[in-house]
């Protein structure tokens, strides 16, 4: 089953989240594209979600999940001992999304922001949609 990430091209954390991904998924699962691309915003339209950049979305199983939720479902399907994080289920959902939209609003001041979206290498191009 194809998973899609989808993300701020341009937020450094975010892109750092895509690499943290692509290291703890040896199988390949997830796929990923920018908000800011063609394959990005057209499935924003597809799964009638907002044109914002400041949430983290999962697409698995025709289904879209944002923010907290979709981060919880990533590291559910990562190697190694991340899956413990699935934990945090037990928090209600906008508990959870009060503390990701704290560090959302935040992460240009924290962690930067590129001038433009990321460039995958070519060894990992493959995984990345147009």
């Amino acid at each position: 089953m194809s998973r899609i990430l989808l993300f701020d091209g341009e937020c450094n954390l975010c892109n750092g989240i895509v690499q943290f991904v692509i290291k703890r998924d040896p199988n390949t699962k997830f796929q990923f594209a920018a908000l800011q691309s063609e394959t990005g915003q057209k499935l924003l339209k597809e799964y009638d979600l907002p044109n914002q950049f400041d949430s983290f979305i999962m697409i698995e199983g025709g289904k879209a999940y944002q923010k907290s939720s979709a981060a919880l479902r990533v590291v559910s399907h990562l190697n190694g001992g991340w899956r413990l994080f699935t934990v945090f289920k037990i928090i209600p959902t906008p508990i959870r999304d009060v503390i990701y939209n704290f560090i959302a609003r935040n992460r240009y001041k924290w962690f930067g922001k590129r001038d433009s979206c990321m460039i995958p290498t070519p060894d990992i191009k493959s995984r990345f949609l147009d």
